[in-house]
């Protein structure tokens, strides 16, 4: 690829550190009900679809609530946490800055909700989105493509003309189906290397010119 149309950025885990705030919602809830939720249990519905995550908190977690319900639970406690601060991960604020001095447009795409997706945006350095797709707001969710693919008509450019960082499997079935180059930042859940995915261990330091070049050529460990 040639320079990059624009950044797809995922929220949860990628530009942002709050999966331990999913983690510890998702327990206590479960907890309140007298389920059973492990580690594994929250580490398999990472990245995905909240309504679906919700699902996997009923049936396997035996929270007997909606989905809809479940998932404002979880939001409650995960907007209530970041309140106190919000956990950006190394290297994102500097290489937001740099998109914007460049004129490179970046844009969320996340299944968090809109009023999460706000609250992050909100505390994002000014200007640094152009816009944002949530996860109440496209179907289906990731993995499906249709969250890229929304981003990227959004924008009126071409999927494969964009790079999209992600840090979860789900994320990056979603971002590699559409069409985009994809960034993998692994977090909670390590990433398995596949054609058109670049991983990274962190974006500390990751300049925006050395991030192309890495997607360009197709390197990455």
């Amino acid at each position: 690829m040639g320079a990059p149309a624009a950044i797809l950025w995922d929220m949860d885990g990628t530009l942002v550190d709050t999966e331990p705030y999913w983690i510890e919602c998702e327990h206590a809830l479960v907890r309140e009900f007298g389920g059973t939720w492990t580690d594994d249990d929250a580490h398999s519905i990472i990245g995905a679809d909240l309504l679906d995550a919700a699902r996997v908190l009923h049936d396997r977690g035996g929270v007997p609530l909606d989905p809809h319900a479940i998932v404002e639970r979880l939001l409650d406690g995960v907007i209530a946490r970041i309140a106190a601060g919000l956990p950006w991960q190394p290297g994102v604020r500097d290489l937001l800055a740099e998109c914007r001095a460049a004129g490179l447009p970046c844009m969320l795409v996340t299944m968090s909700w809109r009023r999460l997706a706000d609250a992050v945006i909100d505390a994002a350095p000014a200007g640094a989105f152009v816009g944002s797709v949530a996860g109440d707001e496209v179907e289906p969710g990731k993995p499906h493509p249709a969250p890229y693919l929304a981003a990227a008509i959004a924008l009126g450019v071409e999927p494969a003309d964009c790079i999209a960082i992600e840090d979860s499997p789900t994320g990056t079935r979603s971002a590699l189906s559409a069409g985009c180059r994809t960034v993998g930042i692994p977090h909670v859940v390590a990433l398995e290397p596949h054609p058109g995915l670049t991983i990274l261990p962190t974006l500390q330091d990751v300049r925006l010119d050395e991030l192309i070049e890495l997607v360009t050529n197709g390197s990455g460990a």
